[in-house]
């Protein structure tokens, strides 16, 4: 009895340590075929840029107590045209994410960046609109809009947010590259349009 338990025993020991190789193995080729593919694509990282921000509307409200009550309400609509350009041979998928707008560091409010499948060598435009309705800002952000939108007729908002994206080539998704994207704009309430705009981009592995 004994002597068949031993011999089970090492069957199955035997059958556990070629299963352990063979995933070795298996796991040794996948990163052998992920280098290659590496090597043969050359993968560069896609861009973002901001080609257009229109305003539809922006209006600072303060409360009967006036600007001195440290609280303004702002209402806000402002459309934004990105670029997306993939300077690969093979497609990039894009997945969706969210950019965050920002007055002062204060959140007023997101814009929604949709997935999307983007071809070799092509650019697409992608269209993102953020829309806030009586946002309350309080404390010294509050006294700044204030003074922005009344006296220098210029208020400056931060976009900002991370968007994900992964390079498919042979049939083999390579790891996620992350562009973070930093962007300024500048609106005149006056005027009720954007007098100025600039992107910084970054790229996170």
């Amino acid at each position: 009895m004994s002597s068949s338990s031993s011999s089970s025993s090492a069957t199955l020991k035997g059958c556990c340590c070629c299963f352990f190789l063979l995933l070795t193995f298996l796991a040794l080729v996948v990163v052998a075929v992920v280098v290659v593919v590496v090597l043969a694509v050359k993968p560069r990282k896609p861009q973002l840029d901001l080609q257009a921000a229109t305003v539809q509307y922006l209006l600072v409200e303060t409360p009967p107590g006036g600007p001195g009550s440290g609280v303004a309400y702002l209402s806000l609509n402002i459309s934004m045209l990105f670029s997306a350009s993939n300077p690969n041979r093979v497609g990039i998928k894009y997945a969706p994410t969210t950019f965050y707008v920002m007055y002062e560091g204060v959140p007023l409010g997101v814009a929604e960046f949709p997935g999307f499948y983007q071809p070799a060598y092509s650019r697409t435009p992608v269209e993102t609109r953020v829309s806030v309705q009586r946002v309350n800002v309080m404390q010294a952000a509050a006294a700044d809009l204030v003074r922005d939108a009344t006296v220098t007729d210029r208020v400056e908002f931060n976009v900002k947010g991370d968007v994900g994206a992964r390079i498919r080539a042979l049939g083999i998704t390579l790891p996620n590259v992350e562009v973070s994207v930093d962007c300024v704009i500048v609106v005149s309430p006056r005027k009720q349009s954007v007098t100025y705009k600039q992107c910084g981009l970054g790229l996170n592995v």
